[in-house]
């Protein structure tokens, strides 16, 4: 469906591909098989076009809709659910400034005890593991990954030149892709 749904969306801007100067993409974290589709069809589009191609962080299109409401000082967590307890998260100031760079972390009582509640906020679907052992400190709700908060920071990577490597790109897990493969028994 994304092609059908990139054709729909340059129908409706009235733009042809061949006016577009890069293709930007979430880089992850986030669901496997997302990341791979959507970079899949990035790769394709920006190959066949001969146009850059510019990564986000999915937490930091996440930051990038919380940092114009906040303190400059504010500690921002955008967390992603990973599944069981544990999120894909990343800590920085309302400045930019990184606390931590993305990874993935196992919530429990002391993961963030590190941190400054009184100036945190935590937000995003992975944020709601973490609000039954903290239920005291700040989240922003319905906070998700979204492409509409990354243009800022594709322009201004564009501007930069900040693009990756067409041929060598691969999404940010931040943890291995594991299978789960069923024990077979099989008659000789």
């Amino acid at each position: 469906m994304l092609p059908v749904i990139i054709q729909q969306l340059m129908e409706n801007v009235e733009t042809e591909l061949s006016q577009v100067e890069a293709i930007a993409l979430s880089a992850g974290p986030g669901s496997y098989t997302g990341l791979r589709i959507g970079t899949a069809t990035a790769k394709g589009l920006a190959f066949t076009l001969g146009v850059p191609l510019i990564a986000i962080s999915s937490l930091d299109s996440m930051v990038e809709q919380v940092s114009p409401v906040v303190s400059i000082d504010a500690i921002l967590v955008p967390m992603i659910d990973a599944r069981r307890m544990e999120v894909f998260c990343l800590a920085r100031k309302g400045n930019g400034e990184v606390i931590w760079e993305p990874k993935p972390l196992i919530v429990d009582e002391t993961t963030f005890a590190d941190l400054d509640h009184s100036v945190t906020y935590f937000f995003g679907n992975g944020s709601d593991k973490f609000k039954e052992l903290y239920p005291s400190v700040s989240y922003i709700p319905e906070i998700h990954p979204s492409a509409a908060h990354m243009g800022s920071l594709a322009l201004k990577k564009f501007i930069d030149k900040e693009f990756v490597d067409l041929a060598y790109f691969e999404p940010d897990y931040l943890k291995e892709y594991r299978t789960n493969v069923p024990s077979q028994k099989f008659k000789v």
